[in-house]
């Protein structure tokens, strides 16, 4: 069934970007702004596709594209955090570097066949008509993406520790002098946004094409980032922009193989002018924007002055 095979693709192609968001929106909702998520994807999938082949299992592959990324964040948490050096030029910088890492230890990887992540069918549910095979008979990192979900929901809106993290990211001063751990809360809300990052580089060389191909990550990265401001640092909000997004993704392909009388470079472009013009109707609405924004995101600080 052909709408049935366009909405697992649907599926597969949101599931990065929901992941790679939803770690990014806590970093922010620390007060911290990384834009090295692109880097972080990139060295997750290269990692997590060497440990894939050198292990013959896709589970040891994941968990090291978690800790590649998460590892990754930790040089960016060093120098903004510690050195406090400006987050967005190293944010950049952790992109480029990735972006060139990857390349340099996947040189010998390309051409190698992946090791595929297979699919979990829940017993019972996944023989639902439609619903099962697109619901309950998918990979793990499906299912962790939707765990994500409901728990950065929870953790953020009904856990003390959320009331604490997102209080440093509204007023690290305020907070600093109330006597919470300022440092330590971002250098972990960084580390989650890297092992997110990781995972969602896991999901791209294991799941959504299983195999290793240079600079594979194509800017998923950066609608990750867009997308945190879509969903106005909201985990539902931007579970519904993920999926959006991953729509207008796989629409453009499927364009082009119906032979829709557009040039395949328009139809390629889509889903960053997608991206372009959603941050332009948002920026409009700068009421909401200002309501939500974490007032302190990207500012540095040190505990001294």
């Amino acid at each position: 069934m052909i709408v049935e095979a366009i909405l697992l693709t649907v599926i597969t192609a949101s599931t990065p970007l929901v992941i790679a968001a939803l770690g990014e929106l806590v970093t922010e909702r620390s007060g911290v702004l990384n834009l090295g998520v692109e880097g972080m994807m990139i060295i997750g999938a290269v990692c997590a596709f060497a440990a894939a082949q050198a292990s013959g299992s896709p589970f040891i592959g994941v968990l090291a594209g978690i800790l590649a990324g998460a590892a990754f964040s930790l040089l960016f948490g060093f120098l903004t955090l510690t050195l406090v050096a400006n987050q967005v030029a190293t944010g950049l910088a952790l992109t480029i570097l990735g972006l060139g890492v990857s390349g340099m230890v996947g040189e010998s990887l390309v051409g190698v066949p992946g090791v595929k992540l297979a699919p979990i069918a829940i017993p019972l549910l996944a023989d639902i008509p439609v619903v099962g095979p697109l619901f309950f008979r998918q990979d793990i990192i499906f299912y962790l993406s939707i765990a994500l979900v409901v728990g950065v929901n929870w953790f953020l809106f009904k856990s003390r520790a959320g009331l604490k993290l997102r209080a440093i990211g509204d007023s690290h001063g305020s907070a600093h002098t109330l006597g919470l751990p300022v440092i330590r809360t971002r250098y972990l809300a960084v580390m989650f946004g890297g092992a997110c990052a990781g995972l969602a580089g896991a999901q791209l060389s294991l799941v959504y094409t299983p195999q290793w191909v240079e600079n594979m990550s194509a800017g998923r990265g950066w609608i990750a980032l867009a997308l945190v401001v879509f969903a106005a640092w909201r985990p539902w909000r931007l579970l519904a922009g993920g999926y959006l997004f991953g729509a207008v993704t796989i629409g453009q392909l499927h364009a082009q193989a119906f032979g829709i009388g557009l040039p395949s470079q328009f139809l390629s472009a889509l889903p960053y002018a997608a991206t372009i013009v959603v941050l332009i109707i948002i920026s409009h609405n700068r009421r909401t924007t200002l309501i939500n924004t974490p007032a302190s995101l990207g500012k540095p600080f040190v505990p001294d002055r």
